[in-house]
C-alpha cells in the first residue's frame, strides 16, 4: 500500500524556519509531481509549492522566495524548507503526490502535519 508520510511540523517563532518532510510508503513508487499544500482554519487548501521528477519547482506566489521544495528520488521523499515563518504560514500542511503512471488513483495525500507560527 502507496502512503505518504510528513514529518516536521512543530510550532516556531515568526521569523523561524521548519523543514518539513514526507516520504512514500514504498521507494519504488514513482511519482510525477509531488508538492505541498495547505489548509488554515476557516480557509480552502491552498497550494504551496510543487516539484517535477526532474526538480523543476514552482511556488505559490504567497511563499515564493520563503520556501524551498526539493525531492530526494532515491528515498522517493519531498521536503519544503520553510524560512521566515509569518503567522499567515500556520495551517496544516499536507503532502501531495501525483502517480507517474495510472494506477487508479489520481492522487495520493499525507495525513497532515500542523505548522503553528507564533509571535
Amino acid at each position: 500500500q502507496v502512503q505518504l508520510v510528513e514529518s516536521g511540523g512543530g510550532v516556531v517563532q515568526a521569523g523561524g524556519s521548519l523543514r518539513l518532510s514526507c516520504a512514500a510508503s514504498v521507494v519504488i513508487f514513482s511519482f510525477d509531481t509531488m508538492g505541498w499544500y495547505r489548509q488554515a482554519p476557516g480557509k480552502q487548501r491552498e497550494w504551496v509549492a510543487s516539484a517535477s521528477k526532474s526538480g523543476t519547482t514552482t511556488y505559490a506566489e504567497s511563499v515564493k522566495g520563503r520556501f524551498t521544495i526539493s525531492r530526494d528520488n532515491t528515498k522517493n521523499t519531498v521536503y519544503l524548507q520553510m524560512n521566515s515563518l509569518k503567522p499567515d504560514d500556520a495551517a496544516v500542511y499536507y503532502c501531495h503526490g501525483r502517480p507517474t503512471y495510472n494506477t487508479g488513483t489520481s492522487a495520493y495525500w499525507g495525513q497532515g502535519t500542523q505548522v503553528t507560527v507564533s509571535s
